[in-house]
Protein backbone atom coordinates (compact mmCIF):
# COMPACT_ATOMS: atom_id res chain seq x y z
CA UNK A 1 0.00 0.00 0.00
CA UNK A 2 0.89 3.39 -1.04
CA UNK A 3 1.05 5.66 1.85
CA UNK A 4 2.00 9.17 2.55
CA UNK A 5 1.71 11.69 5.65
CA UNK A 6 -1.09 13.07 4.12
CA UNK A 7 -3.19 9.67 4.71
CA UNK A 8 -5.57 9.52 7.27
CA UNK A 9 -6.41 6.62 9.96
CA UNK A 10 -10.38 6.18 11.07
CA UNK A 11 -10.29 5.39 14.52
CA UNK A 12 -12.76 4.35 17.51
CA UNK A 13 -12.93 4.07 20.76
CA UNK A 14 -15.81 1.69 22.33
CA UNK A 15 -16.38 1.84 25.71
CA UNK A 16 -19.06 1.01 27.92
CA UNK A 17 -20.61 4.76 28.22
CA UNK A 18 -19.70 6.17 24.99
CA UNK A 19 -18.89 5.27 21.29
CA UNK A 20 -16.48 7.84 19.57
CA UNK A 21 -14.92 8.20 16.65
CA UNK A 22 -12.44 10.45 14.30
CA UNK A 23 -10.02 10.87 11.37
CA UNK A 24 -6.68 10.93 12.59
CA UNK A 25 -3.67 12.73 10.79
CA UNK A 26 -0.18 11.83 11.08
CA UNK A 27 0.51 14.12 13.77
CA UNK A 28 -2.59 12.39 16.24
CA UNK A 29 -4.73 15.38 15.16
CA UNK A 30 -8.44 14.93 14.84
CA UNK A 31 -9.53 16.42 11.61
CA UNK A 32 -13.48 15.31 12.27
CA UNK A 33 -15.10 13.60 15.34
CA UNK A 34 -18.38 11.99 16.33
CA UNK A 35 -20.00 10.16 19.24
CA UNK A 36 -22.81 8.39 20.61
CA UNK A 37 -24.20 6.54 23.94
CA UNK A 38 -23.16 2.99 24.29
CA UNK A 39 -26.54 1.12 24.43
CA UNK A 40 -24.43 -0.94 26.34
CA UNK A 41 -27.57 -3.27 28.21
CA UNK A 42 -29.16 -3.92 24.68
CA UNK A 43 -28.73 -6.56 22.20
CA UNK A 44 -25.66 -7.22 19.72
CA UNK A 45 -27.08 -5.51 17.46
CA UNK A 46 -27.97 -2.22 18.69
CA UNK A 47 -24.81 -1.74 19.95
CA UNK A 48 -23.34 -2.39 16.74
CA UNK A 49 -26.12 0.06 15.38
CA UNK A 50 -24.46 3.05 17.91
CA UNK A 51 -21.22 1.97 15.69
CA UNK A 52 -22.11 1.74 12.39
CA UNK A 53 -23.74 5.59 13.27
CA UNK A 54 -20.61 7.07 14.50
CA UNK A 55 -19.00 5.09 11.14
CA UNK A 56 -21.69 6.52 8.98
CA UNK A 57 -21.23 10.53 10.43
CA UNK A 58 -17.45 9.82 9.72
CA UNK A 59 -17.95 8.59 6.43
CA UNK A 60 -19.67 11.73 5.23
CA UNK A 61 -16.52 13.60 6.05
CA UNK A 62 -14.47 15.73 3.37
CA UNK A 63 -11.68 13.86 4.36
CA UNK A 64 -13.19 10.84 4.42
CA UNK A 65 -11.34 9.62 0.95
CA UNK A 66 -7.81 9.82 2.39
CA UNK A 67 -8.67 6.96 5.06
CA UNK A 68 -6.16 4.51 4.49
CA UNK A 69 -7.03 2.45 7.45
CA UNK A 70 -9.38 2.26 10.74
CA UNK A 71 -7.98 1.39 14.16
CA UNK A 72 -10.65 -0.02 16.96
CA UNK A 73 -9.93 0.31 20.70
CA UNK A 74 -12.35 -1.59 22.64
CA UNK A 75 -13.20 -2.16 25.93
CA UNK A 76 -12.30 -5.74 26.38
CA UNK A 77 -11.59 -8.98 26.43
CA UNK A 78 -10.87 -8.96 22.88
CA UNK A 79 -9.56 -11.02 20.44
CA UNK A 80 -7.28 -9.60 18.23
CA UNK A 81 -6.48 -12.95 16.17
CA UNK A 82 -10.25 -13.69 16.06
CA UNK A 83 -11.66 -9.75 15.31
CA UNK A 84 -14.38 -10.39 17.90
CA UNK A 85 -15.07 -8.48 21.44
CA UNK A 86 -16.28 -8.91 24.36
CA UNK A 87 -16.46 -6.15 26.41
CA UNK A 88 -17.50 -7.00 30.42
CA UNK A 89 -19.59 -4.04 30.68
CA UNK A 90 -21.34 -4.33 27.40
CA UNK A 91 -22.96 -8.24 28.03
CA UNK A 92 -24.96 -7.96 24.49
CA UNK A 93 -21.14 -8.04 22.79
CA UNK A 94 -19.97 -12.00 23.54
CA UNK A 95 -17.64 -12.86 20.82
CA UNK A 96 -18.93 -10.54 18.80
CA UNK A 97 -17.27 -10.45 15.28
CA UNK A 98 -16.80 -6.60 15.19
CA UNK A 99 -13.94 -6.67 12.92
CA UNK A 100 -15.87 -8.27 10.15
CA UNK A 101 -18.88 -5.78 11.30
CA UNK A 102 -17.08 -2.85 10.99
CA UNK A 103 -14.45 -3.68 7.80
CA UNK A 104 -18.24 -4.42 5.83
CA UNK A 105 -18.76 -1.10 6.62
CA UNK A 106 -16.42 0.90 5.57
CA UNK A 107 -15.80 -0.99 2.14
CA UNK A 108 -12.96 -3.49 2.88
CA UNK A 109 -9.93 -1.14 4.42
CA UNK A 110 -7.88 -3.03 6.71
CA UNK A 111 -8.92 -2.58 10.25
CA UNK A 112 -6.79 -3.02 13.39
CA UNK A 113 -8.05 -4.03 16.75
CA UNK A 114 -6.86 -3.91 19.88
CA UNK A 115 -7.83 -3.45 23.68
CA UNK A 116 -8.49 0.13 24.95
CA UNK A 117 -5.68 0.15 27.40
CA UNK A 118 -3.61 -0.67 24.82
CA UNK A 119 -5.11 1.88 22.28
CA UNK A 120 -4.41 4.15 25.41
CA UNK A 121 -1.11 2.93 25.77
CA UNK A 122 -0.16 3.25 21.81
CA UNK A 123 -1.28 6.58 22.52
CA UNK A 124 0.94 7.60 25.37
CA UNK A 125 4.15 6.25 23.53
CA UNK A 126 3.38 7.99 20.16
CA UNK A 127 2.48 11.30 21.71
CA UNK A 128 2.74 11.49 25.22
CA UNK A 129 3.60 10.97 28.68
CA UNK A 130 5.79 7.85 27.53
CA UNK A 131 7.18 9.25 24.30
CA UNK A 132 10.73 7.99 23.71
CA UNK A 133 10.25 5.09 26.87
CA UNK A 134 11.54 2.07 25.80
CA UNK A 135 9.64 0.14 28.97
CA UNK A 136 6.36 1.26 29.88
CA UNK A 137 3.10 0.57 31.36
CA UNK A 138 0.26 2.77 30.51
CA UNK A 139 -3.30 2.53 32.53
CA UNK A 140 -6.73 3.76 32.06
CA UNK A 141 -8.31 3.95 35.45
CA UNK A 142 -12.47 4.78 34.79
CA UNK A 143 -15.01 2.91 34.97
CA UNK A 144 -13.27 -0.19 34.65
CA UNK A 145 -9.34 -0.21 34.76
CA UNK A 146 -7.15 -1.41 31.58
CA UNK A 147 -3.89 -0.98 30.33
CA UNK A 148 -0.77 -2.51 28.15
CA UNK A 149 2.38 -2.62 27.52
CA UNK A 150 5.41 -0.98 25.87
CA UNK A 151 8.37 -3.30 25.57
CA UNK A 152 12.00 -2.78 23.50
CA UNK A 153 10.49 0.32 22.22
CA UNK A 154 7.32 -1.33 20.84
CA UNK A 155 4.05 -1.80 21.51
CA UNK A 156 3.49 -5.24 23.03
CA UNK A 157 -0.56 -6.21 22.64
CA UNK A 158 0.39 -9.78 22.60
CA UNK A 159 -1.67 -12.53 20.21
CA UNK A 160 -5.16 -11.42 20.90
CA UNK A 161 -4.63 -7.52 21.98
CA UNK A 162 -4.98 -7.85 26.25
CA UNK A 163 -1.46 -7.75 27.06
CA UNK A 164 -1.19 -5.50 29.81
CA UNK A 165 -4.57 -5.66 31.14
CA UNK A 166 -3.41 -4.74 34.38
CA UNK A 167 -7.02 -4.62 35.58
CA UNK A 168 -7.16 -7.92 36.13
CA UNK A 169 -4.45 -8.52 38.10
CA UNK A 170 -5.38 -10.05 41.39
CA UNK A 171 -4.34 -7.92 44.00
CA UNK A 172 -6.69 -9.19 47.59
CA UNK A 173 -6.42 -12.81 46.87
CA UNK A 174 -9.40 -13.32 48.96
CA UNK A 175 -11.02 -9.99 47.92
CA UNK A 176 -14.74 -9.60 46.65
CA UNK A 177 -15.72 -11.01 43.52
CA UNK A 178 -15.20 -8.98 40.33
CA UNK A 179 -17.38 -9.31 37.15
CA UNK A 180 -14.40 -10.97 35.01
CA UNK A 181 -15.02 -13.93 37.30
CA UNK A 182 -11.92 -13.59 39.42
CA UNK A 183 -11.34 -11.94 42.81
CA UNK A 184 -9.60 -8.60 44.54
CA UNK A 185 -8.85 -7.53 40.95
CA UNK A 186 -7.56 -3.66 41.25
CA UNK A 187 -10.22 -3.14 38.76
CA UNK A 188 -12.71 -4.11 41.49
CA UNK A 189 -10.65 -1.96 43.71
CA UNK A 190 -9.48 1.03 41.76
CA UNK A 191 -12.48 1.59 39.45
CA UNK A 192 -14.33 4.96 39.46
CA UNK A 193 -17.35 3.03 40.63
CA UNK A 194 -15.85 0.95 43.16
CA UNK A 195 -14.33 3.99 44.75
CA UNK A 196 -17.57 5.44 44.95
CA UNK A 197 -19.43 2.02 46.37
CA UNK A 198 -16.78 1.29 48.90
CA UNK A 199 -16.73 5.29 50.33
CA UNK A 200 -20.73 4.98 50.41
CA UNK A 201 -20.38 1.40 52.12
CA UNK A 202 -17.94 3.43 54.68
CA UNK A 203 -21.15 6.14 55.78
CA UNK A 204 -19.91 8.59 53.23
CA UNK A 205 -22.78 10.94 51.68
CA UNK A 206 -23.11 12.55 48.94
CA UNK A 207 -24.02 15.92 48.80
CA UNK A 208 -27.30 17.95 48.21
CA UNK A 209 -27.03 17.69 44.00
CA UNK A 210 -27.04 13.62 45.00
CA UNK A 211 -23.95 12.60 43.09
CA UNK A 212 -22.53 9.58 43.96
CA UNK A 213 -19.65 9.05 41.55
CA UNK A 214 -16.10 9.02 42.15
CA UNK A 215 -15.81 13.15 41.25
CA UNK A 216 -17.75 14.27 44.27
CA UNK A 217 -15.93 11.43 46.26
CA UNK A 218 -13.02 12.85 45.40
CA UNK A 219 -14.30 16.61 46.32
CA UNK A 220 -15.05 15.28 49.41
CA UNK A 221 -11.66 14.00 50.06
CA UNK A 222 -10.25 17.82 49.15
CA UNK A 223 -12.27 18.92 51.77
CA UNK A 224 -11.00 16.46 54.54
CA UNK A 225 -13.42 13.96 54.85
CA UNK A 226 -11.66 10.91 56.21
CA UNK A 227 -13.60 8.21 54.71
CA UNK A 228 -13.22 9.92 50.90
CA UNK A 229 -9.53 9.74 51.73
CA UNK A 230 -9.28 6.44 52.54
CA UNK A 231 -11.13 5.30 49.53
CA UNK A 232 -8.96 6.82 47.16
CA UNK A 233 -5.62 5.73 49.59
CA UNK A 234 -6.97 1.81 49.22
CA UNK A 235 -7.46 2.43 45.27
CA UNK A 236 -3.98 3.85 45.34
CA UNK A 237 -2.41 0.67 47.21
CA UNK A 238 -4.53 -1.30 44.49
CA UNK A 239 -2.80 0.24 41.68
CA UNK A 240 0.78 0.21 43.66
CA UNK A 241 0.54 -3.19 44.05
CA UNK A 242 -0.46 -4.28 40.59
CA UNK A 243 2.23 -1.57 39.35
CA UNK A 244 4.61 -3.54 40.86
CA UNK A 245 3.85 -6.87 40.36
CA UNK A 246 4.16 -5.26 36.59
CA UNK A 247 7.71 -4.12 37.29
CA UNK A 248 9.02 -7.24 38.52
CA UNK A 249 7.90 -8.80 35.57
CA UNK A 250 8.85 -6.96 32.62
CA UNK A 251 11.38 -4.05 34.16
CA UNK A 252 9.66 -1.20 33.49
CA UNK A 253 10.62 2.37 33.70
CA UNK A 254 7.49 4.30 34.11
CA UNK A 255 3.88 3.74 34.66
CA UNK A 256 1.71 6.66 33.10
CA UNK A 257 -1.78 6.37 34.26
CA UNK A 258 -4.81 8.80 32.52
CA UNK A 259 -8.44 8.18 33.00
CA UNK A 260 -11.26 10.05 35.09
CA UNK A 261 -9.98 8.67 38.30
CA UNK A 262 -6.55 10.33 37.02
CA UNK A 263 -8.33 13.28 37.01
CA UNK A 264 -7.94 13.36 41.24
CA UNK A 265 -4.49 14.65 40.81
CA UNK A 266 -2.63 14.34 44.75
CA UNK A 267 -5.23 12.11 45.64
CA UNK A 268 -4.79 9.70 43.66
CA UNK A 269 -0.88 10.04 42.87
CA UNK A 270 0.17 10.75 46.37
CA UNK A 271 -0.79 7.75 47.74
CA UNK A 272 0.04 5.67 44.80
CA UNK A 273 3.59 6.95 44.80
CA UNK A 274 4.14 6.26 48.76
CA UNK A 275 2.60 2.65 48.53
CA UNK A 276 4.89 1.77 45.07
CA UNK A 277 7.51 2.58 47.18
CA UNK A 278 6.51 -0.58 50.05
CA UNK A 279 5.50 -2.91 46.86
CA UNK A 280 8.55 -2.01 44.41
CA UNK A 281 11.64 -2.97 46.68
CA UNK A 282 13.81 -5.09 44.68
CA UNK A 283 16.57 -2.72 42.80
CA UNK A 284 15.53 -3.30 39.11
CA UNK A 285 11.66 -2.15 39.98
CA UNK A 286 11.79 0.13 42.56
CA UNK A 287 12.92 3.46 40.53
CA UNK A 288 9.43 2.92 38.06
CA UNK A 289 7.84 6.65 37.50
CA UNK A 290 4.86 7.20 38.10
CA UNK A 291 3.35 10.13 35.95
CA UNK A 292 -0.18 11.73 34.43
CA UNK A 293 -0.98 10.68 31.01
CA UNK A 294 -1.27 14.05 28.56
CA UNK A 295 -3.60 12.94 26.29
CA UNK A 296 -6.71 13.36 27.90
CA UNK A 297 -10.16 11.70 26.75
CA UNK A 298 -8.63 11.69 22.71
CA UNK A 299 -5.85 9.12 24.07
CA UNK A 300 -8.06 6.28 22.69
CA UNK A 301 -8.85 7.71 19.41
CA UNK A 302 -4.96 9.01 18.72
CA UNK A 303 -3.86 5.43 19.97
CA UNK A 304 -6.46 3.38 17.66
CA UNK A 305 -5.10 4.82 15.13
CA UNK A 306 -1.39 4.64 16.25
CA UNK A 307 -2.25 1.06 16.31
CA UNK A 308 -3.86 0.27 13.31
CA UNK A 309 -0.50 2.98 11.39
CA UNK A 310 2.05 0.96 13.37
CA UNK A 311 0.04 -2.41 11.70
CA UNK A 312 0.47 -1.30 8.26
CA UNK A 313 4.13 0.62 8.80
CA UNK A 314 2.80 4.42 8.01
CA UNK A 315 3.74 7.57 9.38
CA UNK A 316 7.10 5.99 11.32
CA UNK A 317 5.05 5.17 14.30
CA UNK A 318 7.09 2.37 16.51
CA UNK A 319 3.91 0.33 17.24
CA UNK A 320 3.68 -3.78 16.43
CA UNK A 321 4.57 -6.35 18.70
Amino acid sequence: MHTTPADLVAALDIGGTKIAGALVDSGGRLLAAARRPTPAREDAATVMGAVAAVLEELLRSADWPRVRAVGIGSAGPVDASAGSVSPVNVPGWRDFPLVAEVARLVGGLPVTLVGDGVAMTAAEHWQGAARGRVNALCMVVSTGVGGGLVLDGRLHPGPTGNAGHIGHISVDLDGDPCPCGGRGCVERIASGPNIARRAVEGGWRPGPDGDAGAAAVAASARAGDAIALASFARAAQALAAGIAATATLVEIEVAVIGGGVAGAGDLLFGPLRERLRDYATLSFASGVEVLPARLGSDAGLVGAAAAAAGELGIWGVATGS
